[in-house]
């Protein structure tokens, strides 16, 4: 077996995947999916802050792109005959980022979406073309910070780090104004009259303001869910956009389902939140949970799937059929099979300030943003699992040194031993065994933390700001009310762990046993860490995800 080595990308190579010409025989094709017309010298195609409904791809003239406030010295790109417009925009329907114009009198070839998706979905040449120049254009944009978001707010404030958590693992690019290192944000704050119970502000579009907004707010500003029909019936709606959650998505679209998933933040749930992910198959170099995340929802994008991002589910109907799933704000949706993917979450450390601190010095991930925060700094991760090691790997590379806070007498039995050794090479990590944090103290950001020794009964206080808590996972099932049976942690049971009187208890109809993945209610079922004994692996949330959809299959058809 030979091993081929891979091309390495150069300049020139990325700017023809970024602004491809395609062939007159792609071209071609291109043109029996929508139409030919004539645009005008300085014709508007897309505005700003609109549903982008339509692709262009330019025969004759020039179509040129410009940022949203009208700012900089020329176009930001330039397409000539053979190249087209467009980023991942037009997969989901969401609002334009920039202004589309003709650069001069020519002919272009105008696709609607829907023709777009499916042309993408049949054509494997063109879908190849088409979605890495989409993707390459969306970091591009995020590069040279094209945007229609301005966040105001403070790196000490846990609100603004929420509010830059949800943006950037949304994909969504925007600038930032810091009250704390900012000069000329004051003439900000005057013009808009904003006070300091606003903060975190974000101003969308240069004219809406939306004072300390919770998701669901930026979500509608933005328009991330203008394209999704509530109203309509699907034939499985995903509850939750963690690698089980888009696994699902992925194949249930793939295969014909219309399926929409219902995520509160953003794709890739706790996952997306690792530094780096070095044990998934497939990617030796490792990779980061965000842009694993992105990967699989642009693929189910591609394949027709809908995401409605920044709406929690609060409750399921599960009396009737279809089944419907309450959304905050006494919305809802219905689906003929539902898939629960809604995973688990890190357990809170047991101090009464708490509260105080989280998003201004404790912190439940570890990405690029909080990195940012505590460059140079001492920091400490809690937790003995694959994701505090991950942390801890990743934070001592920029850091001054990590504390390893674990309560038991070590790692071995709950981390991979590739993570353990590394952080026992690392000269910038220390671990303290049978260890635990009894004390955070601070005014408006952490200060001291003081933890204590189990073993001797020692505590010490060290001047930290940053705490990042990885530790035990409570699973994200209170919005189900007793519509499901649950193991004694409140893990979804499913399948063969159903026992009789789970099923008596919770009536079920059928002849049948439950499926595999399936719950005490027929045609709902759990994947990932919310069912009761996963394993708590990005991989097995994707298989399970993936073969979910065989059941779903089956149920449909009954």
């Amino acid at each position: 077996m030979t091993t081929a080595t891979p091309a390495v990308p150069t300049a020139t190579s990325r700017t023809e995947q970024l602004f491809p010409i395609l062939t007159p025989a792609q071209v071609a094709r291109i043109a029996t999916h929508g139409r030919v017309r004539r645009v005008g010298d300085d014709e508007v195609l897309v505005e700003p802050g609109k549903p982008v409904a339509h692709f262009f791809v330019v025969t004759e003239g020039l179509v040129e792109v410009f940022r949203p406030d009208g700012t900089g010295t020329g176009p930001e790109a330039v397409f000539g005959p053979g190249q087209f417009t467009g980023e991942v925009t037009l997969l989901s329907g969401r609002r334009g980022l920039a202004r589309i114009q003709a650069g001069a009198a020519g002919e272009v070839i105008e696709v609607g979406r829907d023709a777009l998706l499916a042309l993408i979905q049949t054509d494997g040449e063109l879908s190849d073309v088409l979605m890495r120049a989409f993707i390459l254009r969306r970091v591009e944009l995020i590069a040279r910070g094209v945007s229609d978001v301005v966040v105001l707010g403070s790196s000490h404030c846990q609100g603004t780090l929420r509010v830059r958590e949800f943006l950037t693992r949304n994909g969504h690019p925007h600038a930032m104004l810091d009250l704390d290192r900012d000069a000329a944000v004051q003439e900000t704050l005057d013009h808009f009259h904003i006070q300091p119970a606003d903060i975190p502000v974000v101003i969308c579009r240069g004219t809406l303001v939306l004072r300390n907004p919770t998701n669901q707010q930026i979500a509608d500003c933005l328009g991330f869910n203008d394209a999704i029909d509530r109203a309509q019936l699907r034939d499985l709606v995903v509850v939750g956009a963690g690698p089980a959650g888009l696994a699902a998505a992925v194949y249930g679209a793939s295969e014909g389902l219309d399926v929409l998933v219902l995520e509160s933040s953003a794709p890739g749930g706790q996952a997306g939140a690792s530094s780096r992910i070095e044990n998934y198959l497939g990617f030796p170099t490792g990779i980061s949970g965000q842009e694993l995340a992105a990967r699989a929802f642009n693929q189910a994008q591609k394949f027709g799937a809908q995401l409605m991002i920044g709406h929690d589910a609060k409750g399921l109907t599960c009396d009737r059929k279809p089944y419907a799933i309450e959304l905050d704000g006494a919305s809802r949706v219905s689906a003929r099979a539902v898939i629960i993917a809604t995973g688990a979450e890190y357990r809170r450390l047991s101090l009464a300030n708490l509260s105080r601190f989280e998003g201004a010095g404790v912190y439940y991930a570890a990405t690029s943003m909080e990195a940012q925060l505590c460059k140079g700094e001492e920091v400490v991760v809690v937790g003995g699992g694959n994701s505090a090691g991950q942390a801890a790997v990743f934070l001592a590379e920029t850091t001054k040194r990590v504390h390893i806070l674990v309560r038991s007498d070590g790692l071995a039995d709950t981390m991979s031993r590739y993570l353990i050794r590394r952080i026992e090479d690392h000269p910038a990590i220390v671990m303290h065994v049978r260890t635990e944090i009894v004390g955070l103290e601070g005014d408006r950001h952490l200060e001291r933390v003081r933890w204590r020794d189990k073993a001797s009964g020692r505590e010490e206080t060290h001047d930290i700001r940053h705490v990042f808590s990885m530790t035990g996972a409570i699973p994200s099932t209170a919005w189900l009310r007793g519509c499901i049976a649950l193991d004694a942690r409140g893990f979804i049971k499913t399948g063969q762990d159903l026992s009789p009187d789970d099923l008596a208890a919770a009536h079920w109809p059928l002849p049948r046993a439950p499926r595999l993945l399936e719950t005490s209610l027929p045609g709902v079922f759990a994947v990932g860490d919310v069912r009761s004994g996963s394993v708590k692996r990005a991989a097995s949330a994707v298989g399970e995800g993936s073969i979910a959809i065989a059941a779903v299959h089956q149920v449909l058809h009954e």
